[in-house]
């Protein structure tokens, strides 16, 4: 994408769309939030998508979420399958994509 300016105080976007054109018509976003569960201490609890981390691995076994529990502070890593991948992803959720050494 291109930036241009042309006044100093407005920008235009590709093809002459000012960038205050381009944002008109959005509305906020509805942060997403995530249920998860604490198998430490059996805490229920919602978790914002930057509480959250996934690290996609070349196996089953190597792909997983982890966060903090909120209740007891205790550090959790559950497995993520293909499902629970791809609904971290679209919900903002960092990801770590881990390369295999050989």
């Amino acid at each position: 994408m291109s930036e241009s300016s042309t006044s100093g105080a407005e920008m235009t976007v590709g093809s002459g769309v000012t960038v205050a054109a381009a944002f008109a018509g959005m509305r906020s976003v509805t942060p997403v939030t995530f249920r998860a569960g604490c198998p430490d201490c059996r805490g229920r609890f919602e978790l914002a998508a930057s509480a959250l981390r996934l690290a996609i691995g070349a196996s089953s076994r190597t792909t997983f979420y982890s966060f903090t529990c909120p209740d007891c502070g205790s550090a959790v890593r559950k497995p993520a399958g293909e499902r629970i991948v791809e609904l971290l992803t679209g919900g903002g959720v960092r990801t770590l994509r881990l390369h295999s050494t050989l």
